[in-house]
C-alpha cells in the first residue's frame, strides 16, 4: 500500500479578511483536502472564524506573531503531527488537484525535501488580480495531470511552497525572524537551509494563480530598504551567493531608478528608491541590517 502522508496547509495573513475567507472556501474544493489547515493572522479579527469553523477538516488559527517569518514559525509549531507542510499566501488560488499531486510527488520522489508549483498567472508583476479573475484563469486551464514534470530549482517561491517536516524537525530549522515584516527573500533563505537534506524542485503538476494583491504590504521605503539589506544579510549568513544577491539588488535598484520617472500607479517606486539609497548608505557606514525597517516611516 502507498504511504499516506499527513498534509498540513499553513497561511500567514495580515489585514486581508475578505480575500482570506474566499481562499479558505476555495481550499475546501481540493480533490485531496488538507488534513489540517492552520491560519496565522496578525490579529484574530483578520480571520472570519465562522468560515474557518465550516472547513471540512481540522482548521485552527494561531496568533502571537507579527511578520511573515515569525508567523510561519508559529505555523510550524502547530503542525507537530504532519509529514508535509504547504505554505500558501492568502491570495494564492490552487488548482483543484494541487494537494493530491503534491502528495503523490513527494511519495514518488523520496529525495525531494522542498517543492514549489507553477504559476498560471502572477499578479505581483502588475496591478494585481481580483479573486474572480484568478478563478477564471484556473477554470480556463486544463486540470493538472498526475504525471507532472519536476525540475530542480535554486529555491521555492513563497506564495506556494511545500516541505517535508522530518528534516525541518531534525535540523531545528526555522524561518529567519531577523527578516521582519514582509520578510523579503525568507523563502529562498529557508530553501537553502533545507537544501542539504535533499532536492528542491518546481513541478508543473502543481498549478495555481497568485493574485498579487497590494493591500497589507510594506511601505515603499521599507520594501526598498529590504531589497538591499536582506540579500546582504543572507550573504553574510551563508544562505545566498554573491552572484544571486548582486543580480537581485542591482536589478531592483535599476528598475526603481528608471521607473521612478514614470511610476506604475500600483508601485511606490520613489519610496522604494529612497529605501534602496538609504540601505546603500547604511552599507557604506557599516550599519546595514534588515531590522532597520522597523524604524522607518
Amino acid at each position: 500500500m502507498s504511504k499516506q502522508f499527513i498534509v498540513a496547509v499553513g497561511i500567514a495573513t495580515a489585514g486581508r479578511r475578505d480575500v482570506l475567507s474566499r481562499t479558505i472556501t476555495h481550499l475546501a474544493s481540493q480533490t485531496r483536502l488538507p488534513d489540517t489547515l492552520v491560519i496565522c493572522p496578525v490579529k484574530i479579527g483578520d480571520v472570519d472564524t465562522a468560515i474557518l469553523d465550516a472547513f471540512p477538516t481540522r482548521a485552527l488559527a494561531v496568533t502571537g506573531a507579527v511578520g511573515l517569518p515569525a508567523q510561519r514559525n508559529l505555523i510550524l509549531k502547530a503542525t507537530t503531527d504532519a509529514d508535509i507542510i504547504v505554505f500558501f499566501d492568502d491570495d494564492f488560488i490552487p488548482e483543484a488537484n494541487y494537494l493530491a499531486n503534491l502528495e503523490r510527488t513527494f511519495r514518488d520522489s523520496p529525495e525531494l525535501v522542498g517543492l514549489t508549483g507553477t504559476l498560471l498567472a502572477d499578479g505581483i508583476h502588475g496591478p494585481g488580480l481580483n479573486f474572480d479573475q484568478g478563478l477564471a484563469i484556473i477554470h480556463a486551464t486544463a486540470p493538472a495531470t498526475k504525471e507532472g514534470r519536476s525540475v530542480e530549482v535554486y529555491g521555492t517561491y513563497g506564495c506556494n511552497m511545500a516541505f517535508r517536516l522530518a528534516p525541518i524537525r531534525s535540523g531545528g530549522l526555522l524561518f529567519d525572524e531577523n527578516l521582519p515584516l514582509y520578510g523579503w527573500q525568507e523563502d529562498i533563505d529557508f530553501s537553502l537551509q533545507i537544501a542539504p537534506y535533499g532536492k528542491i524542485a518546481k513541478s508543473d503538476a502543481l498549478l495555481g494563480v497568485h493574485l498579487g494583491i497590494k493591500a497589507g504590504r510594506s511601505s515603499g521605503a521599507k520594501f526598498g530598504y529590504s531589497q538591499i539589506a536582506n540579500p546582504i544579510y543572507l550573504i553574510r549568513k551563508g544562505t545566498m551567493s554573491w552572484q544571486h544577491a548582486r543580480k537581485l539588488m542591482w536589478r531592483n535598484l535599476a528598475s526603481n531608478v528608471v521607473r521612478s520617472l514614470h511610476p506604475e500607479p500600483w508601485v511606490d517606486r520613489r519610496g522604494r528608491l529612497k529605501g534602496n539609497l538609504l540601505a546603500l548608505k547604511d552599507m557604506a557606514c557599516g550599519r546595514i541590517s534588515p531590522r532597520r525597517i522597523l524604524h522607518l516611516d
